[in-house]
């Protein structure tokens, strides 16, 4: 069952991740908002640097937090980590939590830096990133616009959704905040 973005109190897993260049790994981190602004939670993980275990990271993240009452999570992003591509479906399959991914720029895809970056092995990387599929234009009731994939939940209700955790500009809170954390926690390991 989808959760209602009338309700007040929706729990929302926020994720984003935070990594300096030529590092082999890349913090997330995870905090759950409530649809109040109150914390509620959070959890930290590390995905490779150009490798294929964001999905996993991300399940392994909301599994830790041994929580139910998370109602959606939103992910700053579905390639992580230089190509560390999500699969948004699985996420969803896997939590049975509705998913978004936002990003903020129209782009004319990845298709030709994938194949570029992983000259033996783009045939999978593409592939991934293909089943992504199409994202949406999404304009928030901040009049600012970003672009989201997403499993589980109707175009609607998860603009319903983006709009209830963004209190300006383009970047819902959960995000925002998460984007924060794994900062400060890379930040706090050097």
């Amino acid at each position: 069952m989808g959760v209602k973005p009338e309700k007040k109190g929706i729990r929302a897993l926020g994720i984003a991740e935070c990594f300096r260049p030529g590092t082999a790994k890349s913090t997330l981190a995870g905090i759950v908002i409530r649809s109040d602004l109150i914390i509620d939670g959070f959890t930290f993980g590390e995905t490779t640097i150009t490798g294929d275990d964001a999905t996993q990271t991300i399940t392994n993240m909301h599994k830790h937090l041994n929580r139910n009452d998370i109602n959606i999570i939103l992910i700053g992003g579905a390639v992580l980590s230089l190509y560390n591509i999500i699969d948004i479906d699985q996420i969803h399959k896997e939590t049975g939590v509705q998913t978004i991914s936002i990003t903020h720029k129209e782009t004319q895809g990845l298709e030709d830096r994938i194949k570029h970056h992983f000259p033996d092995t783009w045939q999978q990387k593409l592939k991934a990133y293909q089943n992504l599929g199409n994202r949406e234009k999404i304009t928030l009731k901040t009049g600012y616009h970003l672009y989201a994939r997403s499993a589980g939940i109707d175009p609607e209700t998860a603009k319903k959704l983006l709009d209830k955790f963004t209190l300006q500009g383009a970047i819902p809170e959960p995000i925002r905040l998460a984007k924060l954390l794994a900062k400060a926690h890379l930040d706090g390991t050097s």
